[in-house]
């Protein structure tokens, strides 16, 4: 059955509230994800939603525990040119607060072996996707410890942070590979070498 939006299936614009934006996301969401990049509504201000850096959403400073909720909402964020997070309808547009990545990768399937391997990496709002040129990996060295952060693009500009322990699932995966003349070590997924950090870097760490 297709549900078309008109005024019987669209929610009525009623606010910036939780109720409103769930309504929105459900109607939306029968057809598969919202066209959230067709939408160009006004800014309507902020909304006291937080995205932990550990993947937790929160209002008003309380844990949102519906999960369901949760991937509603997921379904219409949105990551705009000017580096701010927003919820997106077809007419609000309602910033919240992200402290690192909205989503975390919190499975990882392999197929294949080496250059031929294909990665897959499942969010924990059930976003899956191949690693591969569209979906690309990229490492973030962080100042404070000289430590690498991973990240997945998962739709959109909205990426994944990869949880530690895929982290170092995918180490054990690497190899080497000569990028304009410097051995790099990373990782293959879908015929695409993810660099992570000059090979000699991570030898010296050994």
């Amino acid at each position: 059955m297709t549900i078309e939006r008109n005024e019987a299936t669209a929610p009525a614009a009623t606010g910036r509230g939780l109720k409103y934006l769930e309504q929105v996301a459900e109607v939306e969401g029968r057809r598969g994800l919202p066209p959230v990049h067709l939408w160009h509504p006004e800014n309507c201000g902020e909304l006291d939603i937080r995205i932990a850096a550990d993947g937790q959403w929160f209002y008003m400073g309380t844990p949102i525990e519906r999960q369901r909720l949760v991937r509603l909402f997921s379904t219409v964020l949105r990551h705009d040119d000017d580096g701010r997070h927003y919820l997106v309808t077809p007419v609000e547009k309602i910033g919240i607060a992200v402290e690192d990545a909205p989503f975390v990768a919190v499975e990882m399937a392999v197929d294949g072996k080496g250059r031929d391997q294909r990665i897959s990496l499942r969010t924990n709002v059930d976003d899956v996707v191949s690693v591969d040129e569209d979906h690309p990996l990229r490492f973030v060295e962080q100042e404070e410890t000289g430590g690498l952060k991973p990240y997945v693009l998962v739709r959109g500009r909205l990426e994944a942070l990869l949880s530690r322990a895929i982290f170092y699932d995918l180490v054990e995966l690497g190899a080497t590979e000569a990028q304009k003349g410097v051995e790099m070590f990373g990782v293959w997924s879908a015929g695409t070498f993810f660099p992570m950090a000059p090979a000699a870097e991570i030898w010296a760490e050994d």
